[in-house]
Protein backbone atom coordinates (compact mmCIF):
# COMPACT_ATOMS: atom_id res chain seq x y z
CA UNK A 1 0.00 0.00 0.00
CA UNK A 2 2.82 2.21 0.40
CA UNK A 3 4.75 1.46 -2.93
CA UNK A 4 3.13 4.44 -4.35
CA UNK A 5 3.24 6.66 -1.61
CA UNK A 6 5.45 9.67 -1.73
CA UNK A 7 5.18 11.80 1.58
CA UNK A 8 5.67 15.22 2.57
CA UNK A 9 8.56 16.64 4.87
CA UNK A 10 7.91 19.69 6.48
CA UNK A 11 11.14 21.70 4.88
CA UNK A 12 9.45 21.31 1.82
CA UNK A 13 7.52 24.24 3.36
CA UNK A 14 10.20 26.19 3.64
CA UNK A 15 12.12 25.51 -0.19
CA UNK A 16 9.57 26.51 -3.08
CA UNK A 17 11.43 24.62 -5.40
CA UNK A 18 11.13 21.82 -3.38
CA UNK A 19 7.46 22.13 -3.08
CA UNK A 20 7.27 22.08 -6.71
CA UNK A 21 9.22 19.85 -7.03
CA UNK A 22 6.87 17.54 -4.40
CA UNK A 23 3.83 18.56 -6.88
CA UNK A 24 5.88 17.39 -9.93
CA UNK A 25 6.23 14.38 -8.52
CA UNK A 26 2.78 14.60 -7.14
CA UNK A 27 1.22 14.86 -10.92
CA UNK A 28 3.26 11.84 -12.17
CA UNK A 29 1.91 9.39 -9.81
CA UNK A 30 -1.24 10.37 -10.94
CA UNK A 31 -0.74 10.07 -14.36
CA UNK A 32 0.85 6.68 -13.92
CA UNK A 33 -2.44 5.88 -12.35
CA UNK A 34 -4.65 7.05 -15.32
CA UNK A 35 -2.36 5.50 -17.76
CA UNK A 36 -3.12 2.16 -15.79
CA UNK A 37 -6.53 2.66 -15.90
CA UNK A 38 -6.22 3.05 -19.45
CA UNK A 39 -4.16 -0.38 -20.29
CA UNK A 40 -6.81 -2.21 -18.22
CA UNK A 41 -9.18 -1.60 -20.40
CA UNK A 42 -7.85 -3.12 -23.68
CA UNK A 43 -7.93 -6.35 -21.05
CA UNK A 44 -10.91 -7.51 -20.27
CA UNK A 45 -9.90 -10.71 -18.60
CA UNK A 46 -7.85 -8.36 -16.02
CA UNK A 47 -10.90 -6.09 -15.38
CA UNK A 48 -13.04 -9.16 -14.43
CA UNK A 49 -10.72 -10.28 -11.55
CA UNK A 50 -12.04 -9.86 -8.16
CA UNK A 51 -8.55 -8.23 -7.03
CA UNK A 52 -8.73 -5.58 -9.95
CA UNK A 53 -12.23 -4.13 -9.03
CA UNK A 54 -10.63 -4.13 -4.96
CA UNK A 55 -8.02 -2.04 -6.41
CA UNK A 56 -10.45 -0.01 -8.56
CA UNK A 57 -11.97 0.88 -5.35
CA UNK A 58 -9.05 1.53 -3.27
CA UNK A 59 -7.80 3.59 -6.21
CA UNK A 60 -11.18 5.61 -6.09
CA UNK A 61 -10.63 6.21 -1.82
CA UNK A 62 -7.39 7.27 -2.23
CA UNK A 63 -7.92 10.25 -4.93
CA UNK A 64 -11.18 11.20 -2.60
CA UNK A 65 -8.67 11.30 0.02
CA UNK A 66 -5.81 13.05 -1.66
CA UNK A 67 -8.45 15.65 -2.59
CA UNK A 68 -10.19 16.15 0.93
CA UNK A 69 -5.91 16.71 2.17
CA UNK A 70 -5.51 19.41 -0.47
CA UNK A 71 -7.88 21.08 0.46
CA UNK A 72 -7.40 21.02 3.95
CA UNK A 73 -3.85 21.83 3.57
CA UNK A 74 -4.76 25.01 1.20
CA UNK A 75 -7.56 26.31 4.03
CA UNK A 76 -4.64 25.92 6.23
CA UNK A 77 -2.52 27.50 4.34
CA UNK A 78 -4.86 30.33 3.15
CA UNK A 79 -5.41 30.87 6.62
CA UNK A 80 -1.67 31.01 7.68
CA UNK A 81 -1.12 33.52 4.81
CA UNK A 82 -3.99 35.80 5.47
CA UNK A 83 -2.89 35.95 9.37
CA UNK A 84 1.27 36.93 8.49
CA UNK A 85 -0.41 40.01 6.20
CA UNK A 86 -3.07 41.01 8.89
CA UNK A 87 -1.69 43.29 11.90
CA UNK A 88 -0.65 41.80 14.45
CA UNK A 89 0.06 38.75 13.02
CA UNK A 90 2.59 41.23 10.34
CA UNK A 91 4.37 42.39 12.87
CA UNK A 92 4.90 38.93 14.75
CA UNK A 93 5.93 37.72 11.38
CA UNK A 94 7.94 40.58 10.36
CA UNK A 95 10.30 39.45 13.86
CA UNK A 96 9.78 35.84 13.39
CA UNK A 97 11.09 35.90 9.36
CA UNK A 98 7.41 33.68 9.22
CA UNK A 99 7.23 33.60 5.34
CA UNK A 100 3.84 33.04 3.18
CA UNK A 101 3.08 29.41 2.64
CA UNK A 102 2.50 28.17 -1.03
CA UNK A 103 -0.44 26.11 -2.14
CA UNK A 104 -0.60 22.99 -3.40
CA UNK A 105 -2.31 23.22 -6.64
CA UNK A 106 -2.93 20.42 -9.11
CA UNK A 107 -3.40 20.61 -12.64
CA UNK A 108 -7.58 19.57 -13.69
CA UNK A 109 -6.42 16.06 -14.72
CA UNK A 110 -5.16 15.43 -11.41
CA UNK A 111 -7.57 16.41 -9.61
CA UNK A 112 -10.41 14.20 -11.46
CA UNK A 113 -10.77 10.82 -9.74
CA UNK A 114 -10.23 8.26 -12.59
CA UNK A 115 -12.92 6.86 -13.95
CA UNK A 116 -14.04 3.49 -13.53
CA UNK A 117 -15.49 1.15 -16.31
CA UNK A 118 -16.11 -2.89 -16.25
Amino acid sequence: ARAGAITMDKSLLEDPAAFKKFEASQGALGSALSRLLVVSERYPQLTATQGYRDLQVQLEGTENRIAVARRDFNDAAQGYNTAIKMFPGSVVAGFGGFRERPYFAADQAAQAAPAVKF
